[in-house]
């Protein structure tokens, strides 16, 4: 039985897969509302004094502009929200548009290309699709498919990133300095920054998230799970009918025809977390069935007991439920845990009293800390409303680039720059859902649900590519 306490940290923007493009999709409209504006009441103040950058914009006796120092950028956490950070700040280094706007971007006549020192922290040692999670976990050739390590993807190949596997301990935003521990040496390194992006997102049990560090690992972590569910005989017990817990048992079904899946759900709907329709949650209940999984509603676990194995030595466990029922299994997933945000490294002052940190609608740390306005937290750390998707963390890291940039504007130009900041608005519930061969998706503008759905989200990979082409992680910098 996988029941692990461990926890690894995920920028997951939800696992379940919420919110992919389709036909007519917009990023920039469908995951989460952003406005333009001037700097703002909303907005931080902002002190020149604290980057490394001194009036750079200052003309010499010549006339010319001097050569421009590159802004140190220190980036916590390299999934969706943080590649997109990353990337999307590149472009606009470089007097480009960033890659996810969808109309140019208007460059400083006289600063179009700014230098940057952009250093990359994540525990993995690359990429993993996180909405893929339950697919990797029931097929070999897809985790194989989800996991791609950062020295293989060719955006990110650039003398100007550096990639450092590890932990961030500890951000100390006086002296503008982040701490990584190692992942091989275990040795504390600090790095010193002009602009720090947390990206970290949450910490998940397995196997909602892999617990592995490496691609190498994860694939032997991987396999395991694949044959212990695929060598069933009793069949497996699901726990959990939230987002994760539906895919997971619809993906297992699907890979596994034969096997007995039973999804299992204390309350009386699907997604009862969630502040979806009722159209959409009935929806997600009728397309489970249909994909072949077995459904309790209204069921508690009270207990999960190991029993005798079978005559070959196949592990079987008992569950029993707090109405007296009890089920055999040969494995059970708990699709359920507590998500916190992966944040023990932000200062206390700057977090609420979950974890989250506290931002302005810019992204900046809305907090009483040292240098604030040179911090921005993006994705599922963010204390921002709505549902957590990967769609939105990729739009966080577009509104983060962007507001960057500005702020790196404002004192390349001793504060003649006045900012242009880009604000999140509010996001509604909404959710893409994959379900077998099927998807439903739900928003303000109504439910749909079916195989055309499925291909309109998430192709047949998860959203994989869609993912890949739209963050444009293929594509080598010229």
């Amino acid at each position: 039985m996988h029941m692990f306490p461990s926890a690894i940290a995920s920028s997951l923007s939800s696992l379940a897969s919420t919110c992919l493009p389709h036909r007519g999709f917009s990023f920039e409209s469908f995951n989460t509302c952003s406005r333009r504006s001037f700097s703002s009441l909303s907005s931080p103040p902002l002190d020149v004094e604290s980057s490394s950058q001194s009036d750079p914009a200052a003309k010499d006796k010549m006339g010319s502009l001097p050569t421009v120092p590159p802004f140190k950028v220190f980036i916590a956490g390299t999934s969706y929200a943080g590649m997109s950070t990353a990337l999307n700040l590149l472009d606009l280094s470089k007097g480009e548009s960033p890659r996810l706007a969808h109309s140019p971007y208007e460059h400083h006549a006289d600063f179009k290309n700014i230098p940057l020192d952009i250093t990359i922290a994540d525990e993995r040692d690359g990429f993993f699709h996180l909405i893929g999670s339950p697919l990797a976990f029931a097929d070999s050739a897809y985790a194989a498919k989800s996991w791609v390590k950062f020295q293989d993807i060719p955006s990110l190949q650039r003398p100007n990133v550096r990639f450092v596997q590890g932990s961030v301990s500890k951000v100390d935003p006086a002296t503008k300095t982040a701490t990584v521990l190692d992942h091989e040496t275990k040795q504390p390194q600090d790095f010193s920054y002009d602009f720090f992006i947390g990206a970290t997102g949450l910490r998940r049990a397995f196997p909602v998230v892999p617990q592995s560090l490496t691609r190498k690992q994860f694939l032997l972590e991987a396999e395991e799970q694949i044959h212990a569910v695929r060598n069933a005989p009793d069949g497996v017990i699901v726990v959990g009918g939230g987002a994760v817990g539906i895919e997971m048992a619809a993906e297992l079904k699907l890979v596994e025809p034969s096997t007995k899946v039973t999804l299992v759900h204390s309350r009386n709907q699907l997604l009862s977390s969630e502040g979806l329709s009722d159209l959409c949650k009935d929806k997600a209940l009728e397309l489970t069935k249909e994909a072949g999984v077995e459904v309790l509603l209204n069921t508690r676990v009270k207990e999960t007991r190991k029993i005798e194995p079978t005559a070959n030595g196949r592990a079987r466990y008992e569950v029993e439920f707090t109405n007296g029922d009890k089920l055999i299994a040969s494995e059970v997933v708990m699709a359920i845990s507590h998500q916190t945000p992966s944040t023990d490294f932000v200062p206390a002052a700057a977090k609420d009293e979950e974890g989250y940190v506290l931002i302005h609608p810019n992204l900046v740390f809305s907090s009483d800390i040292p240098n604030a306005e040179d911090h921005i937290a993006v994705g599922d750390i963010a204390k921002w409303p709505g549902i957590k998707r990967c769609g939105t963390a990729m739009h966080h890291g577009h509104v983060a680039a962007i507001n960057i940039h500005q702020l790196m504007l404002v004192k390349l130009t001793n504060k003649e720059h006045k900012p242009k900041f880009y604000e999140l608005g509010f996001v509604e519930p909404m959710i893409g859902l994959a379900v077998g061969k099927k998807a439903v998706a739900s928003s303000s503008e109504g439910t749909t649900w079916g195989e055309d759905v499925m291909h309109s989200y998430f192709r047949d990979d998860l959203g994989f590519t869609i993912c890949w082409n739209h963050m444009k992680l293929g594509k080598a910098d010229n």
